[in-house]
């Protein structure tokens, strides 16, 4: 299972009762964050989220709202004592932004390592279990969203081991996927197996206009989180100018994209209160979420 979680939902600047967007993805005791824009970490404290356990930092762009946060977070996960490597992942051209915030830091008992994408071309990579797939955004600096999946085994079905005098202790290797041999019997991982399974997808997506490549990556998302900076479809321009979204666009995208929930985030500081324009995104996605601070979600298989 994969637990979600909304560290902040604003856009912009910090509200006292908003914090900056950001994201938290535990899958198997292990963490990814994605974006680290000031006060980050206060919203982490507030949600019993561990920083020690965070292993890859994804930045969506180096814009401050998403990474001046960066610098207490790593301060801070050195106080715990953490000496394994930490990962962070950014759009091309960021290394040079990133490692001038790090500076302040001095010295940490652990390596930093930045790693850049292609901002033009999705790529694929893997980190704690979980298969990654950039998804490159139009904004006014090279962006990126990110798709996450949890490929999840075929379900091992015993009564049909049982039937083929299968002892228990070759039933684990079986559910990996390896034969065994029982009694000069090959026995084979499909004649114990059940029929392959739908992925666990969740996809976050922030700071760009509506393009192509958002669609094709979030396609059939169990949990699609996307930026919805105004909720008027009056200030469609202002969103153009800016290359943010409104409601209905983010609606629209998940319409289109056969996702199973949207959760709104990344809301104008101009917007106290998101929920009056829900409607905006409901009448073309019903299945639509105003997302909040430290919101949750386990999605199981």
């Amino acid at each position: 299972m994969i637990n979600v979680t909304l560290v902040g939902t604003g856009g912009m600047v910090p509200l006292p009762n908003r914090y900056l967007a950001s994201c938290h993805i535990e899958y198997n005791g292990r963490g990814i964050l994605i974006d680290c824009g000031e006060g980050t970490q206060v919203s982490l404290h507030k949600g019993k989220l561990s920083m020690v356990k965070i292993d890859i930092i994804l930045i969506t762009h180096c814009h401050a709202d998403h990474v001046t946060g960066l610098p207490g977070l790593l301060l801070t996960i050195a106080n715990s004592g953490r000496t394994e490597p930490i990962n962070i992942i950014a759009p091309r051209g960021s290394t040079n932004i990133l490692n001038s915030l790090l500076m302040v830091c001095g010295f940490l008992p652990y390596e930093v390592r930045i790693w850049e994408l292609h901002d033009s071309k999705p790529q694929e990579f893997e980190q704690i279990g979980l298969k990654i797939t950039s998804i490159p955004l139009k904004h006014h600096i090279n962006c990126l969203g990110y798709s996450f999946e949890l490929h999840l085994k075929p379900r091992f079905k015993p009564e049909e081991a049982k039937k083929l005098n299968i002892p228990v202790k070759f039933w684990r290797i079986l559910h990996n996927g390896e034969e065994v041999v029982v009694d000069n019997r090959t026995i084979k991982p499909e004649m114990v197996l059940g029929s392959p399974r739908k992925p666990i997808k969740v996809s976050y997506v922030t700071d760009t206009r509506p393009v192509k490549a958002i669609n094709e990556i979030v396609k059939d998302s169990d949990l699609f989180i996307c930026e919805g900076m105004y909720g008027d479809t009056e200030l469609l321009p202002g969103a153009v100018e800016k290359m943010h979204m409104i409601f209905s666009e983010a609606a629209t995208i998940a319409l289109n994209s056969n996702v199973k929930e949207l959760w709104l985030t990344h809301f104008s500081p101009s917007m106290p209160a998101p929920s009056e324009y829900l409607e905006f995104a409901t009448n073309i996605f019903p299945n639509t979420i105003i997302g909040k601070d430290l919101m949750k979600k386990t999605l199981k298989g």
